[in-house]
């Protein structure tokens, strides 16, 4: 009992930002994702996704573009996926283990944290072990937003800009389940440019509009077939 009112009265007099207690009551709902649109003009450069499709959790997160620190934490870049708000604020997960996923660290004196904090005063904050926040003052870019993740149960295909030789381009093809890459299921396909400006693969359908070694411009006639 007295280590209970001695924690409250540190809480009361905490100067740094009080108590919180992460909260855990948000829930995402599977989404079918399927981008860019058909009849969308895009370009995309080596390495990125020209076309994606499969079902998704749209999770809410707070992303961080560049790495903040305070009072000996460091809050890394990237998206920290929400766990719950209450009237106090909302509650992010302090490790995020998903592409581009941030992640807290801490100095060997500080206690341990449990969650990352935007308060409702717009102030990025350390939730620790003890239920203890500590709030930064200064001011910060992290800004709620979304991020697409993988289900347990999912599946997504892909199609990869690879880069152009000669009048050549090389595509890859990639499919993944549950946030796994299945190897049987990869290829990369090369299409001739000379002989069709639009290319296709498992139902997918482009038209390529220009294209160099650095990046490509086309429009999206149509995705891949349904997966049921």
């Amino acid at each position: 009992m007295k280590n209970i009112f001695w924690v409250g009265v540190f809480c009361f007099g905490l100067a740094l930002g009080g108590c919180a207690t992460p909260k855990h009551n948000y829930q995402a709902t599977p989404q079918n994702i399927s981008k860019p649109p058909i009849g969308s003009t895009n370009e995309a450069f080596v390495g990125d996704k020209m076309l994606e499709q499969g079902v998704f959790l749209e999770r809410e997160a707070l992303y961080v573009p560049t790495t903040f620190k305070h009072s000996g934490y460091t809050i890394s870049e990237g998206y920290y996926l929400k766990t719950g708000e209450d009237k106090k604020g909302h509650y992010f997960k302090p490790l995020n283990m998903i592409p581009n996923g941030g992640n807290v660290q801490k100095s060997f004196i500080n206690d341990p944290f449990q969650a990352v904090m935007l308060n409702v005063e717009n102030q990025i904050c350390i939730v620790t072990t003890l239920n203890l926040r500590s709030c930064s003052k200064e001011e910060h870019s992290a800004k709620l937003s979304t991020v697409g993740i993988a289900t347990d149960n999912s599946f997504q295909q892909t199609l990869i800009y690879s880069g152009k030789v000669g009048n050549k381009i090389n595509i890859g093809y990639r499919e993944f389940s549950s946030n796994l890459a299945r190897p049987a299921f990869n290829n990369d396909v090369e299409y001739d440019l000379s002989e069709s400006k639009q290319i296709g693969y498992k139902g997918a359908l482009l038209e390529i509009e220009d294209a160099n070694n650095q990046s490509i411009k086309y429009k999206v006639l149509k995705n891949f077939n349904k997966v049921e």
